[in-house]
């Protein structure tokens, strides 16, 4: 595609997924968690709901949730009481590779029905059982049955221009740095060509 073309794609698609969503999951003694763009419902039903989630082949939390089958996927809050811990919780999940530590360990947790961990400070979550997966070459999007779910707090959601906001700059230009070896790693996947060769750390 010509870059008038590219510039087209990004005015239609920017901002179409708003709403942050911090996923966690957990397999053989191992938990994680990211922050992603990519969460939504998968299902009409309203008595037996599903979710979907997105996520890169790059990341630490896709390999958990292959092997475990299992993931929980809250929403942020952004009232007074709740927006310091919103903030907390996406640096912590959105700032370092699970692989090099555990990006859980300071955050107030419980374990779910899956055994996956609950964020106590989000606002709510769904905890999702995956019954099935579409492979995408770069990622993978998962399906699953709600198999509990909770509301934690009360306010809006935490939107990702606000929360980029409260993040400040110099979090914000580090988050982008770091990002490109997983933008890089997702070229290689579609055979594309790559822009950055620096080592990869998935998260």
């Amino acid at each position: 595609m010509d870059q008038e073309q590219l510039d087209a794609v990004s005015f239609t698609m920017s901002g179409l997924r708003p709403i942050p969503v911090a996923v966690t999951t957990a397999h053989g003694g191992r938990s994680n968690g990211l922050i992603t763009l990519s969460g939504g419902p998968a299902s009409i039903v309203p008595e037996a709901p599903r979710a979907m989630i997105g996520i890169t082949k790059y990341n630490f939390s896709h390999d958990l949730i292959m092997a475990s089958g299992v993931f929980v996927m809250h929403v942020l809050g952004k009232s007074d009481e709740m927006l310091d811990d919103s903030i907390e919780i996406i640096r912590s999940l959105g700032g370092s590779s699970g692989r090099d530590g555990d990006k859980l360990a300071h955050l107030r947790t419980k374990a779910g029905v899956t055994s996956a961990p609950i964020l106590l400070d989000s606002l709510g979550y769904v905890e999702v059982r995956v019954t099935g997966r579409y492979d995408n070459d770069e990622n993978t999007t998962f399906y699953g049955d709600v198999v509990a779910s909770e509301r934690l707090g009360r306010g809006g959601k935490l939107d990702i221009g606000l929360a980029w906001a409260e993040l400040g700059t110099a979090w914000t230009d580090e988050y982008e740095r770091n990002h490109e070896p997983q933008v890089d790693h997702s070229r290689r996947m579609r055979g594309l060509p790559v822009h950055d060769t620096s080592s990869e750390v998935s998260s």
